[in-house]
């Protein structure tokens, strides 16, 4: 990495809401820019949750089953297709740091952030790569479901058939996205540890897909490595550890949780003003500006 000498912290995994996780990325942001240290962390989504899109449409969301089976819905700033984060079958990670630290090139930010991502799934024994071929959408509305795309969907196993169709292993297993402000970058992905196909698409409304369709083009770590879910985690966080510890600035150990109390305070009241509101979930706007 060539990146300033500033400090990285590492946050382990730790489980909030979904709008609170949404909105600690916002606030590491602004740590970054305003000269803190830089974040990587691990997440867990609690209660389960689906994060939409930036641009997606409301339409798209079967709010009755989301109310009914309790999962949260919330709003990404960043683009792409909706993701349902299962409590105990997602793993997440964020990355962010300043802009004027990173390349200005969409596609080198995403190799240079995506290499702790590729080293996690080496450590686990999953052979994952940026896909090489652009696959058609199953169904759109569902991250997992759009055409897969060689900038930022990883896949593992084999590689794609010249009919456009997916080998047996050659299914997707991360998204990754980034945000870039003009202060600071976040990039945040999911790496599917377990799947419940079935309940993944029951948070849209009228897929037009099946869940042995989904499971034909997603696989899972569960799936592609002997590895419980503390192991595929501990690799996530190691690989993140490592990589910013690689860093001039170095990694500084955190104490517990490792945010400061000001930046707690902070996200939670974000989390209930932006990303909680149904004026952000619904409609995209943001009552914060």
């Amino acid at each position: 990495m060539a990146l300033s000498d500033r400090d990285w912290r590492l946050i382990r995994e730790e489980s909030r809401p979904g709008p609170v996780n949404m909105a600690l990325d916002e606030i590491a942001a602004e740590t970054a820019a305003e000269g803190g240290p830089r974040t990587v962390r691990v997440y867990q989504w609690e209660p389960s949750t689906l994060s939409l899109g930036y641009r997606q449409e409301p339409d798209t969301v079967d709010w009755g089953y989301c109310e009914r089976e309790g999962i949260t819905v919330t709003r990404r700033p960043t683009g792409g297709g909706g993701i349902y984060h299962d409590n105990w079958g997602d793993v997440s990670y964020s990355i962010v740091a300043p802009a004027d630290e990173l390349p200005g090139d969409l596609m080198e930010t995403y190799e240079l952030l995506c290499e702790p991502v590729f080293d996690a799934f080496d450590r686990l024994g999953v052979d994952a790569r940026f896909t090489e071929t652009e696959l058609p959408a199953i169904h759109q509305p569902a991250c997992y479901l759009r055409e897969l795309h060689p900038a930022h969907d990883v896949v593992a196993g084999g590689s794609a058939g010249a009919d456009g169709s997916v080998g047996e292993d050659g299914r997707k297993i991360s998204g990754n996205a980034q945000y870039r402000r003009n202060d600071a970058i976040i990039q945040h992905g999911s790496l599917k540890f377990d799947l419940d196909a079935e309940r993944h698409l029951s948070v849209f409304a009228a897929p037009d897909t099946t869940p042995a369709e989904f499971r034909e083009r997603v696989t899972t770590i569960d799936e592609q490595a002997s590895a419980s879910r503390e192991e595929a985690v501990a690799a996530v966080e190691a690989a993140l550890g490592e990589w910013a510890d690689a860093d001039e600035g170095g990694l500084v150990e955190t104490d517990e949780g490792g945010w400061t109390d000001d930046e707690l305070s902070r996200a939670r009241e974000r989390a209930e003003a932006k990303f909680a509101s149904e004026a952000w979930v619904r409609d995209r706007e943001d009552p914060t500006e």
